[in-house]
């Protein structure tokens, strides 16, 4: 029988039970609406203050910075837009940002150019990491608002934020990270590090799809998204998703409790995977390698493959990944992180990016070892006679 692997924890998660488990009271007799006076209301009221709490304290946040979200899209645009929208009459009518970035950063920043903004795009050298200096030089005072992503969602390179975010606030200039793959990854604390704005979606760390939470850090200036309510102070008017929020904050607290061991565990089951491939696949390229990078993320090319071929000749047996984000509609399309670091067209075309979670084991990773040799192998033989017998089911 074919083992069923999943390896694409950066794109989504399973819920967690516990998460389940607490959230499945106000779907049902805790059904009230939070802004309503009567005990159904303050029920739900209760709910959502207690959830904002508990998550503002997995922040290092004051209970009042933490913004409940759909998740990391909206968050991301919400900083960005929302910062840009209030200070450009003051002149600061820039974003900056990197060629790295989660698309629903870069459309955020071309939105700010299509408002009659600036657009600026720092320097990245070849293994996927922020160019300082550069960075540094374009801080000015035309800039709003500087976005850079703490943990890269395909290649899994980490920034050095706190650098980042002390230049920013020398300059004077609002700075937000999202901090979607970052969160429980990398020790977080708004109180020991300067950004003013961070974001984080649900369904990466066992909540639903749907919600999220952006930091927003007192006195920073942000034009609310939408209009229509007094809700969350009036930054995000709109009946609020209590059970999502209470599962949101359940699956901070069990991924920051698991923190040590869990990022332990990773770390090795990736070095088990990247060792193996080494050895296995001698010329194998794995992106990012030699400079920081989260311990549940690897991004590799094998030459001579096509990444759409091998998704497919993966997923007949039984093996889930991705060839970068998940946010392409289920396309398979180039990666722009890795033709922002300088790989070439032929490796960016072959790249695959597999992602460690909670359903990863050993088993997994040795399973998936063997199937990549033998997909690396029908390669080499050549495409044309290849093409027909990779996508046959194999057991193994």
């Amino acid at each position: 029988m074919t083992q069923h692997v999943y390896l694409d924890h950066a794109a989504t998660t399973p819920v967690r039970d516990e998460v389940m488990a607490a959230m499945t009271p106000y779907f049902g007799a805790r059904f009230g609406n939070p802004s309503s006076v009567h005990r159904w209301g303050r029920e739900a009221r209760v709910a959502l203050d207690e959830a904002r709490e508990r998550l503002s304290a997995c922040l290092g946040a004051h209970a009042d910075e933490v913004c409940f979200t759909s998740g990391g899209t909206e968050g991301d645009n919400f900083a960005i837009l929302g910062v840009f929208r209030t200070l450009r009459a003051q002149g600061r009518n820039a974003a900056l940002t990197t060629p790295l970035e989660h698309k629903a950063v870069l459309a955020a920043v071309h939105q700010v150019a299509h408002e009659g903004g600036e657009e600026r795009l720092v320097r990245v050298t070849r293994d996927g990491l922020v160019e300082m200096a550069h960075f540094a030089e374009l801080l000015d005072a035309r800039v709003a608002v500087a976005s850079v992503m703490w943990v890269n969602n395909e290649v899994g390179v980490l920034q050095d934020v706190p650098a980042l975010a002390a230049q920013a606030k020398v300059a004077g200039v609002t700075f937000h990270t999202d901090a979607v793959q970052a969160f429980g990854k990398v020790p977080i604390n708004a109180r020991n590090t300067p950004f003013d704005l961070l974001t984080i979606s649900g369904h990466k760390i066992g909540a639903p799809k749907g919600i999220g939470a952006l930091f927003i850090r007192r006195g920073t200036p942000l034009e609310p998204m939408f209009h229509g309510g007094s809700q969350d102070r009036g930054r995000r008017p709109g009946t609020e998703n209590v059970a999502f929020a209470v599962g949101l904050a359940t699956a901070a607290e069990l991924l920051l409790a698991e923190h040590e061991t869990e990022h332990a565990r990773l770390s090795a089951l990736r070095a088990t995977l990247e060792q193996g491939l080494r050895e296995r696949i001698p010329d194998v390229i794995i992106h990012g390698d030699g400079v920081p990078r989260a311990p549940h993320i690897t991004n590799m090319s094998i030459p001579g493959t096509s990444s759409e071929s091998m998704l497919m000749a993966l997923d007949l047996r039984g093996i889930a990944c991705s060839a970068g984000s998940a946010c392409q509609s289920g396309s398979v399309s180039a990666s722009h992180v890795l033709s922002a670091m300088g790989v070439s067209p032929d490796l960016t075309n072959a790249a695959l990016r597999l992602s460690l979670g909670c359903m990863s084991t050993d088993a997994c990773v040795q399973r998936t070892l063997d199937v990549l040799t033998t997909l690396a192998e029908k390669a080499r033989v050549g495409k044309a006679a290849s093409a027909a017998c990779m996508f046959e089911p194999v057991e193994f």
